[in-house]
């Protein structure tokens, strides 16, 4: 199928979807899902058209072409600028469709045989409808800070991974599994750009207007502690509203939340000038880095941070081991009895914690570890269920709710931390029922 004969199947798609609503207050609910994958299929076989043409107008406008190029014909000092003026789009944006459309069009040698895409896997994704172009300049960019790194092989691997897991993913998601892959093509690397973040580190403030002004940007290292206090302090604050008497009152907590997050920066604060409160409404918030055993052992390769996407060194773990507030989690070895039956109606710290590895956080939204709770699958009292990790989930407060009051199911694939989460939707959102895999499993890497 050409490129264009697939955008003008997504266009028929849409008109198939609109039907005979006249504008979009007029769609039902059926028909505004519709709507919204048409929109996306046809975005993205829009997208693969437009990378090819932004990749034909750079190459006829190359600098060698002098005054006989494309762009400097049309009054553009670049293509670059062309591009961005005709579609209505930013510089940066058209750039990077002139880079996918480079990496991913064919290519020939100097004798003129035709060879195949630089990246053959994206290209295929593209003309297909199933990766955006935004999608793709992040694959492609990673690709190539890691190829020179990784070797041709590892680095066609990568692309394979990226591209598989990619389709049904939000872009930021799309960055979470980015950092991870340039993590597995580089493992060498990822303490020398910790170094190099590290010396960026900086924490600026000023007062203007009668206020103050803090500007941070910390490593990942750095930053760690305290993403997971400000975020265990916001929990701490939504958990004591959600169980004031009147939370409608005009003297409860109405707090955002940047607001609690600048409170708890001054507590904080305080309480280290000050040093009299004897606890901090923290929540539990702990700094959980987890790395293999055999890496601890050999003291190499990379480790993972509860509620932080980016992988640091085992060099980073081991230091943030040292210091009181985290928990090392190390997997392979030995662990406690995580399976409890009917024995205790609470998830133990040793449940949470494995919960947590294999969930990474809430098991539906990704939200971090520190602001969910672990919930029974099959009810503790009313269905008796068992205190156990087959039994058990993650879920923040909403997804908790939707799954009850939607009619969604979960089920466990396989046993403790290593076990996958499926959730199959009711029959409204996906007649199909097709199951979606969620927790940690949907963001790991595995060649």
């Amino acid at each position: 199928m050409s490129k264009l004969t697939g955008l003008h199947e997504a266009i028929s798609r849409l008109d198939e979807a609109w039907a005979d609503a006249g504008d979009s207050n007029d769609l039902s609910r059926d028909q505004l899902i519709a709507v919204t994958n048409a929109i996306g299929v046809l975005q993205r076989r829009l997208d693969a058209v437009h990378v090819g043409v932004a990749a034909g107008i750079a190459s006829e406008s190359r600098t060698e072409l002098g005054a006989d190029s494309l762009a400097k014909q049309q009054g553009f000092r670049t293509p670059a600028k062309l591009i961005a003026a005709a579609t209505g789009v930013s510089m940066g944006d058209a750039i990077r469709l002139i880079k996918v459309g480079e990496a991913t069009a064919a290519r020939t040698d100097l004798l003129g045989a035709r060879l195949p895409a630089k990246y053959p896997l994206v290209s295929e994704a593209l003309a297909a409808g199933t990766l955006s172009a935004q999608a793709a300049a992040l694959i492609i960019a990673v690709l190539e800070r890691c190829r020179i790194a990784a070797g041709p092989e590892r680095t066609a691997e990568g692309e394979r991974l990226l591209v598989d897991a990619a389709p049904g993913l939000a872009l930021d998601e799309i960055r979470r599994l980015v950092v991870r892959v340039e993590a597995w093509l580089d493992p060498d690397g990822v303490e020398p750009r910790e170094d190099e973040q590290r010396g960026k580190r900086s924490l600026t403030f000023f007062e203007r207007g009668g206020r103050l002004h803090l500007n941070g940007n910390f490593d990942v290292e750095t930053g760690a502690p305290i993403v997971a206090a400000l975020r265990g302090y916001v929990s701490a604050a939504f958990a004591a509203r959600k169980a004031a008497p009147d939370p409608d009152a005009p003297d409860a907590d109405h707090r955002t939340v940047p607001m609690l997050q600048a409170d708890a920066l001054a507590l904080f604060c305080a309480h280290v000038l000050g040093c009299k409160s004897e606890k901090l409404p923290l929540a539990g918030a702990t700094v959980i880095v987890r790395m293999h055993l055999d890496d601890l052992e050999s003291a190499t390769g990379t480790a993972t941070i509860d509620g932080i996407d980016q992988p640091i060194s085992a060099a980073a773990a081991r230091r943030m081991a040292a210091d009181g507030g985290v928990i090392p989690c190390v997997l392979g070895g030995d662990s406690e009895i995580l399976d409890w039956g009917r024995k205790k109606r609470f998830f133990t710290k040793a449940q949470r914690l494995a919960l947590a590895e294999r969930d990474g956080g809430c098991a539906m939204c990704n939200l971090p570890p520190e602001m969910v709770k672990a919930h029974h699958m099959r009810w503790w009292k009313r269905h008796h269920g068992r205190t156990d990790l087959s039994n058990g989930i993650l879920l923040c407060e909403s997804c908790h709710h939707r799954i009850h009051d939607n009619g969604w199911e979960i089920y466990i694939d396989g046993a403790g931390v290593n076990a996958r989460v499926w959730f199959i939707p009711p029959t409204h959102v996906d007649p199909a029922r097709t199951p979606r895999l969620g927790g940690r499993a949907r963001f790991d890497i595995a060649a």
